[in-house]
């Protein structure tokens, strides 16, 4: 990793290249100072692990508006011009980066329109018209939202919040991390079982911005620690990207996890990941259902996108030996799970379990 600015992180590329300058050590100190009091720093809570071993959960399902994006959307609009904020935002997104825009709106005083697809779970539109936001649904995928969000910036003079591929997205998302490192010190201080040293931190990839923000602030300051990025088999266009040695762009998406489908890391993000990040492991939907529901015995109501890195956990996908005894993180990136399809997967689980037990000619219950 090379040293930037005032030995501040990853700084401007070296003379010659035209690599992106990745995000500063410095920037998400920042954007922390300007999420203070807006960001909820929400808990970093242990579960266990088939096995035994402790994983600290950083529950950004408990954020503002139920996800991580209020992070990177409010240091976003907060570093706007007068001018900028003024004109309205417009925004386009499959549903979590929607209510991250619509919240930072609300917290301006600013209007804001989103662009979401038709098949948008209902959870999160209708999170974002509880924040006041304008609401367009358009298409199924990524370019169809986009082309649309462009012509509302073209004809309305709306300033545009990209989902994931610009600094002061990156910068805002990687203040959860900051957070992660804080307060596994606090726990290790408290007796409370972590050494303090973040050894295995996995994060999930939806266009990359949570891990390139999260990857700057960990390779800095936890140099030793393994980061792995997260995705879902049906949707590994950052995994065939780093194999490809450039981003390329997948002809289908087809997961349960709606806030993981980008087709295509963006450039700036993928050169984040290629820079800081170990390893980008798939997992299956399969998996990821099975990631919610031991979310929930641990009492917490987890969407599949947030899931997917207990999803690689559990499945072996990741070991968590590999965190070489420091502390293994999973970052809970969002909680807008449809209760309906929650309360089915539950049923199904419940009934599972009932024709196991019966099966086997015991009544106990399941181990968690």
């Amino acid at each position: 990793m090379s040293a930037g600015p005032n030995g501040d992180g990853p700084g401007a590329p070296a003379a010659g290249t035209d690599a992106p300058a990745l995000v500063t050590l410095r920037q998400v100190q920042d954007a922390a100072a300007r999420l203070e009091g807006v960001a909820l720093r929400t808990p970093l809570l242990p579960g266990e692990l088939p096995g035994g071993t402790t994983v600290w959960l950083k529950c950004e399902s408990l954020q503002r508006a139920g996800a991580f994006k209020v992070r990177g959307a409010y240091n976003y609009v907060s570093l706007l011009s007068p001018e900028e904020r003024a004109a309205g935002l417009v925004a386009y997104s499959s549903g979590n980066h929607a209510q991250g825009v619509a919240w930072a709106a609300r917290a301006f005083g600013i209007p804001a329109t989103i662009v979401m697809p038709v098949d948008a779970p209902g959870v999160k539109v209708a999170g974002v018209r509880r924040l006041g936001a304008e609401i367009e649904l358009v298409g199924t995928t990524a370019p169809e939202r986009e082309a649309r969000a462009l012509e509302i910036e073209r004809d309305e003079g709306r300033t545009m919040v990209p989902p994931f591929d610009h600094p002061n997205i990156i910068a805002g998302q990687g203040t959860a991390a900051l957070e992660i490192w804080e307060q596994l010190d606090e726990a290790a201080a408290r007796g409370e079982g972590a050494v303090g040293d973040p050894g295995l931190a996995l994060v999930p990839i939806g266009g990359g911005g949570l891990l390139s923000g999260c990857a700057v602030v960990l390779r800095e300051l936890a140099p030793e620690c393994r980061i792995v990025g997260v995705e879902p088999e049906g949707a590994g266009d950052t995994k065939r990207s780093l194999e490809a040695g450039h981003p390329v762009q997948l002809d289908r998406v087809d997961t349960i996890a709606d806030g993981l489908r980008p087709p295509r890391p963006g450039d700036l993000t993928f050169a984040h990941i290629r820079e800081l990040v170990d390893e980008v492991v798939t997992v299956p939907d399969r998996a990821i259902v099975d990631a919610v529901l031991w979310c929930f015995r641990h009492h917490l109501v987890v969407e599949p996108s947030g899931a997917a890195t207990v999803a690689a956990l559990l499945s072996g996908a990741v070991d968590p030996a590999d965190a070489a005894g420091g502390d293994v993180t999973a970052l809970l990136s969002g909680g807008n799970i449809d209760p309906v399809v929650l309360a089915g997967w539950l049923e199904d689980a419940a009934g599972a379990d009932a024709a196991g037990a019966g099966a086997s000619g015991s009544d106990a219950p399941p181990a968690a």
